[in-house]
């Protein structure tokens, strides 16, 4: 199919969003005020944060498979914070979604165990609800969003630095 033949609405959508990426032609960039932009551990944690935040109004209304896949990221966002900011690594990396994963086992933060179930979760359950034909369930949701929830006060409370995490302040 040629570019011609799509649809004036995508094309002229997908122009606008590139322009947005590049940020191209909209002035003064608005940015997420609760961001940290200072260092990529510390923008990660607090990516995090408001991916949890996001969670927690979501929670209750049904939105079980936006829930599943906001919290991989805040649990991934989190772990990855920890590597960053307590092992050296830079977000170059990070190559996929679970390497970070073993990196946290590599520096003593998660137990070879722990890793081996959070990357089996992932590659089977997370893919399954991106992808497959199964319908997420509120138990499923819930779950995730307490594990999502437990990872990042853990790795939070293990940083040296600490005081970024921002949750407490979303309130």
């Amino acid at each position: 199919m040629s570019r011609e033949s799509d649809p004036q609405a995508i094309t002229d959508a997908l122009t606008t969003a590139i322009d947005a990426f590049n940020e191209e032609g909209y002035g003064i960039p608005t940015r997420e005020a609760e961001i940290n932009p200072d260092v990529d551990w510390k923008t990660q944690l607090t990516k995090a944060c408001r991916l949890l935040a996001a969670v927690d109004s979501l929670s209750g209304q049904g939105f079980h498979t936006a829930t599943i896949e906001l919290c991989f990221g805040a649990t991934e966002r989190s772990v990855e914070a920890y590597v960053l900011a307590e092992g050296g690594d830079d977000l170059d990396d990070f190559h996929d979604h679970t390497t970070c994963y073993d990196r946290a086992t590599d520096l003593g933060l998660l137990s070879d165990t722990t890793t081996h179930q959070l990357r089996q979760l992932y590659d089977t359950n997370r893919t399954d609800s991106y992808y497959g034909g199964r319908r997420p369930t509120e138990r499923q949701a819930d779950t995730m969003q307490q594990l999502a929830r437990s990872i990042h006060e853990y790795t939070t409370d293990r940083i040296s630095e600490g005081g970024v995490c921002v949750c407490n302040s979303l309130d």
